[in-house]
């Protein structure tokens, strides 16, 4: 799937510092977090890639520079599990993920109603190694006033692409381990990781299928849907400066199909709300997301 994503679309999820940075765009160092549960993905390293950095994006953890992918489970208690399975894949414009707003924190709320959650680190693209250089050059694709060396690509790369599916494939082959029903596993994507997630669903790889979609802030466009479409959830803000054209495309291309859809435009909210942003109705889409799922049938006990 091809489809332009606009320069800001990494900036609800990518890093940094300064005085002399826009007020809502800050960032800082951070230090790896500790993740036991961490699983590689095995698909290939990414070659000559500058060190992976991990930093403070507006105050919300973010990583850049990947070159390995990863899966982290986190999984309900015990008893609690409904035998539902979701990937997180976090966005950033594939130049870095937001992966604590959009990936662990998320990955948290489904966990704690009995929904195993996957956060998924996907390779991105290269980025300046030196922070400074960095720094300075995302400022510049931020506010449009000077030269990068990087830019967020047309489309899903395609080892994002082979990360999501090598990540449903990993889920399927280890759901009786986790207590998973094979048939009820899903994907869901914030921004790129939505390019990402539509991409994998687009992929036509019978063993790499998965069971519903969510889309969340992601583009609209219409697609040529596969026979058998998964049910989808849509959810994007009326004043997403990205992916709000007042274009439905998507929603109509699985309609077309055939397939289930459920698309909530909300009144306010912008791009990058993760779990919902203050104030506005999108501090209720998680929710709205889970009984969609059990609405379908997707969260019965096992």
């Amino acid at each position: 799937m091809r489809v332009a994503l606009a320069a800001l679309a990494l900036l609800a999820a990518v890093p940094a510092i300064a005085a002399d940075a826009p007020p809502a765009f800050t960032i800082a160092l951070a230090h790896r977090p500790e993740v036991p549960a961490e699983i590689a993905l095995g698909t290939p390293k990414k070659p000559a890639m500058p060190p992976e950095q991990w930093q403070w994006i507006n105050g919300d953890l973010g990583v850049r520079n990947v070159s390995e992918a990863t899966l982290t489970p986190v999984l309900p208690p015990a008893g609690a599990e409904t035998g539902a399975a979701v990937i997180v894949a976090p966005g950033g414009g594939f130049l870095g993920l937001a992966i604590d707003t959009e990936g662990y924190r998320v990955a948290h709320w489904l966990a704690d109603h009995g929904i195993a959650a996957f956060v998924l680190k996907y390779r991105t693209l290269a980025t300046p190694a030196d922070f400074a250089t960095y720094r300075r050059e995302m400022i510049a694709v931020r506010t449009g006033t000077g030269p990068a060396s990087f830019r967020p690509p047309a489309g899903t790369p395609p080892e994002a692409l082979a990360d999501g599916i090598a990540a449903l494939k990993l889920v399927h082959a280890r759901a009786a381990e986790w207590k998973i029903d094979p048939a009820r596993i899903g994907m869901m994507g914030f921004s790129a990781g939505a390019f990402t997630t539509l991409s994998v669903a687009l992929a036509g790889d019978p063993a790499a299928r998965p069971a519903f979609i969510a889309p969340i802030y992601g583009p609209l466009d219409a697609v040529q849907a596969p026979a058998g479409a998964p049910p989808m959830f849509v959810a994007l803000a009326s004043d997403d400066p990205l992916f709000w054209t007042g274009g439905t495309g998507l929603i109509k291309s699985w309609s077309k199909a055939h397939a289930l859809v459920e698309f909530h435009l909300y009144q306010r909210g912008g791009h990058g709300f993760g779990l919902g942003a203050a104030r506005t109705t999108t501090t209720d889409w998680i929710e709205g997301f889970r009984r969609w799922l059990e609405a379908n049938g997707m969260l019965r006990t096992r």
